[in-house]
């Protein structure tokens, strides 16, 4: 445990200096120096737990000692601690010990500071914890900012939102439907012992998450992981077969596969990323699918589009991913709410530019995995201004032209809207 404690100290240290959890994660289980598979999996859940709770544990923290505790690491290896006793099924002597033992290396005369912070932790637990969640950043473990515009933005839901953040998200499947269909892969799935439901059209969500490699008939293509909001994409998009399709930004690659599962169309799938371009080849690969896949900037179409223009664009935007928070615990954290007008700008852009590709007729879904309103309602409604030969059209034959899909126990976040362009 000490091994796992001191791994996501010098994780959780890079990613409160600004950097991706995931990417430091990878980092990590890449070095030399790398942990055994247990306790690399346990490095994994203390850094995620953290992030998750971290305005809790640090209010705790704060309650816990007279000043700010020095080095950072040493605070984080504190943070590391008590998420561990409120929220992990360890031993508490065992925590305590190996935090004690962890925090040598961190810093001198250090032991008795550990120790009893730890141990007066779990003798005040519950009137700590009341005093901690008495602040909103305590209760809900967001920035105050995210608190504050959730609150105006859904005045109703945003309790509820702030909560399902902090939970476990789902492991939840697209099942190819060149290859089965859901009853069929759902009792694969049971004759292995892995218990799942189904959630609507190709999606299904596992019980409990499962390796990949666990997975029946994954290599073989009769499967993708893939959250069931994200799926609605390629329906959303109105497919026809022999369409001209563009997927642009489509890496990793799983709305590109999902359109080529459902339909007979010609795609090109355009990334600005040559490495993540890599996970959208061999996804086509593993399920036996076939798209034009380029390295390419999507605001610079002269460099690609070749005079083309498309039935149908996906336009699955970069935003805040405020939807996906649930996934990715250190986004609430990373961002800044000055960060929004910025991906508004670059959305803006792009959609303005990949307009001009969409034929006469056609149309363009524009996704994102925001729930803020200036990245989706507000975006549309100024691209609308912009553009006279836009026309909003309803979506998957339903009366409104935008969905916005709130985070839930079986979903992400997500926006969609559906643009045609005037004949």
């Amino acid at each position: 445990m000490v091994k796992a404690q001191l791994a996501a100290v010098q994780v959780l240290d890079k990613v409160y200096a600004g950097s991706s959890l995931t990417e430091m994660l990878a980092q990590s289980r890449a070095h030399p120096t790398s942990l055994g598979q247990q306790e690399s999996a346990m490095v994994q859940d203390l850094c995620y737990g953290v992030l998750r709770y971290r305005g809790e544990l640090e209010a705790l923290l704060t309650l816990l000692v007279a000043k700010p505790v020095k080095p950072v690491k040493l605070q984080l290896l504190l943070l590391v601690a008590i998420y561990q006793l409120e929220y992990t099924k360890a031993a508490a002597y065992a925590i305590v010990s190996h935090a004690v033992s962890a925090s040598v290396s961190l810093s001198s005369r250090t032991r008795g500071l550990v120790n009893a912070v730890l141990r007066n932790f779990l003798r005040k637990k519950e009137t700590l914890l009341q005093q901690a969640r008495t602040s909103e950043v305590g209760k809900f473990s967001h920035p105050q900012w995210w608190i504050d515009k959730l609150r105006r933005q859904f005045p109703t839901d945003f309790s509820k939102i702030l909560t399902v953040n902090n939970a476990h998200p789902p492991m939840t499947l697209r099942v190819n439907t060149r290859r089965g269909d859901v009853q069929l892969y759902l009792a694969l799935l049971g004759q292995h012992g892995i218990t799942a439901t189904a959630l609507g059209r190709e999606a299904i969500t596992l019980a409990k998450p499962v390796p990949i490699h666990r997975l029946p008939g994954f290599s073989a293509g009769l499967v993708s992981v893939q959250d069931a909001s994200a799926q609605l994409a390629a329906h959303y998009l109105d497919l026809h077969p022999g369409q001209t399709v563009l997927d642009a930004c489509a890496a990793p690659g799983g709305k590109t596969a999902h359109i080529l599962e459902l339909a007979d169309v010609d795609i090109v799938a355009i990334d600005i990323d040559k490495k993540r371009l890599t996970s959208v080849e061999e996804n086509l690969l593993r399920l036996g699918l076939k798209a034009n896949v380029i390295s390419a900037d999507a605001l610079d179409t002269e460099a690609w589009v070749n005079g083309r223009v498309f039935d149908r664009v996906l336009v699955d935007a970069p935003c805040t991913a405020s939807g996906i928070v649930k996934r990715h615990p250190d986004i609430k954290w990373l961002r800044r709410e000055s960060d929004i007008a910025r991906m508004v700008h670059t959305q803006s852009q792009i959609l303005d530019t990949l307009w001009r590709v969409v034929a006469g007729g056609g149309k363009l879904l524009y996704a994102t995995c925001s729930i803020f309103f200036e990245e989706n309602q507000h975006q549309i409604t100024r691209f609308l201004e912009r553009n006279q030969d836009a026309l909003l059209v309803p979506i998957d034959n339903g009366a409104l032209g935008t969905i916005q899909i709130l985070p839930d126990h079986d979903h992400d976040g997500f926006f969609y809207a559906l643009l045609q362009k005037r004949p």
